[in-house]
C-alpha cells in the first residue's frame, strides 16, 4: 500500500473561524530566513540599504509584492471566473491559492517602487532579494505538500504517494468531507483504483525552485562573474526559476487550459519568464552598463 497523505493543514485550532496553519508559518519562515540573510548583506556592506530601509522594503515586497501579486495572479491566470463573480475570495489567503508567477511580477513592481524611493539601484535590490526569493518559494511548496493540494500526475514509481484530495468528495466541499483523513475510507478507495498513487510534484519543486535554485544562487553570489555586473544573478534566477518549473510541470497534474496539446498552464506562463531572461541577458552582456530604473 503507497503512502497515503493524511497531513492535516492546520497546527492548531483556537475558535471555529481561527486557526494556526502550516501555509501561514510556512510564509512567516521564508520572510524570517529572507529577513535575516538580507541583514547579513547589509553588515558585510554588500547591500546598500539601512536596517530599517530593508524592514520597509521587504514588508512591501512580501505584502504587496508576494501576498497581493500572488493572490491576483491565481485568479487572473486560473480562476477568472470566481474573481468576476464573486471578487471578495481575493481577500480570503486562508483558504489558499497563490500563483507564483503573480507573486515574482508583484515584486519585480515593489523593487522598481523602492528603488526609485530610495534612490538605489534596481538591478542593485533586485540581486540580493533574486537570492532569498527562492527560500520562499520552498518553503511554499512544503506547505503545498502539507496541504495535499498541487499533486503529481499518476505514476508507478515506488515514491507515489495518495492525495486524496484528487477525488472532489473529499474536498472541503465534498460529500465525504468528514473521511478525508479516515483511514480505512482511504485504503478502500486505493483498492478499488478510485484512489491512485502520483507523484509528489510539491516536493520536487520545492527543491528545484525553492531551495535548489537558492544554493545556486548563494554561492553565484560570491564569484567574480556575478560582481562584475549587476543584474546576472536576476537574470539567473528568472532562467533558473523558468527551466525548474518548466521541467517540474511535466510531473504535476496539469491544469485544465492546456496550450498546444500538451503544454501547461504554468509552462506556457514560465515560456514568457524565458523570453524576459534571455532578452536581459543579452542587453547585460551586449551593452557595457544595464539599463537601470531609477530617479
Amino acid at each position: 500500500m503507497p503512502y497515503i497523505h493524511r497531513l492535516h493543514p492546520e497546527i492548531i485550532r483556537f475558535t471555529d473561524t481561527f486557526a494556526i496553519r502550516w501555509y501561514g508559518l510556512s510564509y512567516l519562515a521564508g520572510f524570517l530566513l529572507g529577513y535575516l540573510l538580507l541583514k547579513r548583506y547589509i553588515r558585510k556592506g554588500s547591500l546598500k540599504l539601512t536596517t530599517d530601509q530593508l524592514q520597509d522594503c521587504l514588508t512591501a515586497f512580501c505584502v504587496f509584492g508576494i501576498l497581493i501579486g500572488g493572490r491576483l495572479g491565481y485568479f487572473l491566470f486560473y480562476d477568472r471566473e470566481t474573481l468576476f463573480t464573486h471578487p471578495l475570495h481575493l481577500f480570503k489567503v486562508w483558504e489558499g491559492g497563490m500563483a507564483s508567477h503573480g507573486g515574482i511580477l508583484g515584486g519585480i513592481a515593489v523593487l522598481a517602487w523602492y528603488a526609485r524611493k530610495s534612490g538605489v539601484s534596481f538591478w542593485h535590490l533586485t540581486d540580493h532579494f533574486a537570492i532569498a526569493a527562492p527560500l520562499g518559494i520552498g518553503f511554499g511548496r512544503l506547505a503545498n505538500f502539507i496541504n495535499g493540494e498541487l499533486w503529481g500526475r499518476p505514476t508507478d514509481a515506488p515514491w507515489g504517494m495518495i492525495f486524496p484530495l484528487a477525488r472532489p468528495e473529499f474536498n472541503p466541499w465534498g460529500r465525504f468531507k468528514h473521511l478525508r483523513y479516515d483511514l480505512p475510507t482511504l485504503q478502500a478507495y486505493v483498492r478499488e483504483g478510485l484512489l491512485v498513487p502520483r507523484h509528489p510534484s510539491q516536493l520536487y519543486q520545492a527543491a528545484a525552485e525553492g531551495f535548489g535554485l537558492f544554493l545556486l544562487l548563494f554561492l553565484l553570489q560570491r564569484t567574480r562573474w556575478a560582481s562584475r555586473k549587476e543584474g546576472r544573478l536576476s537574470v539567473v534566477f528568472l532562467l533558473g526559476y523558468g527551466m525548474a518549473r518548466f521541467g517540474v510541470e511535466f510531473f504535476r497534474e496539469p491544469d485544465a487550459d492546456i496550450y498546444f496539446g500538451w503544454m501547461s498552464t504554468g509552462q506556457y506562463l514560465t515560456l514568457y519568464m524565458f523570453m524576459l531572461g534571455f532578452i536581459l541577458f543579452w542587453l547585460l552582456e551586449r551593452f557595457s552598463r544595464v539599463p537601470n530604473i531609477q530617479n
